[in-house]
């Protein structure tokens, strides 16, 4: 099963952005194999609109069956649910503490989005 972060860095030791659909990078952290990708999201930090539904398309894409974030938009939701993606909202610092607490099941997972469009 893969994982994905919103991060502002590069590797699993990296701050969880709080911000999904304008997030830097993404992190997909494969359960099994222990290992992870990062996924650039530059053509999103200035967007005028859409970032959010982007990005989830992104997360869908690479295959992640999860997103751990700080916030998630109403729009970005509904594309991250419509393709079977659990959300978690948390706001942890770093991406270590988001998995740490992911596997010891202490995130709840999310029903709807957490934020009105356009959060930044």
């Amino acid at each position: 099963m893969k994982l994905a972060f919103s991060t502002t860095g590069n590797d699993m030791t990296a701050a969880l952005d709080p911000s999904f659909g304008r997030a830097k990078n993404f992190i997909v952290y494969d359960l099994q194999t222990q290992d992870f990708t990062l996924i650039s999201n530059t053509q999103n930090l200035n967007a005028a609109q859409g970032a959010g539904i982007q990005a989830a398309q992104t997360i869908a894409k690479a295959g992640a069956a999860a997103l751990i974030t700080g916030h998630c938009g109403p729009k970005a939701f509904r594309v991250l649910e419509a393709a079977g993606v659990k959300v978690y909202n948390t706001d942890v610092p770093t991406i270590a503490e988001a998995l740490a607490r992911y596997k010891a099941g202490e995130l709840t997972e999310a029903n709807a989005a957490n934020v009105e469009g356009h959060w930044v």
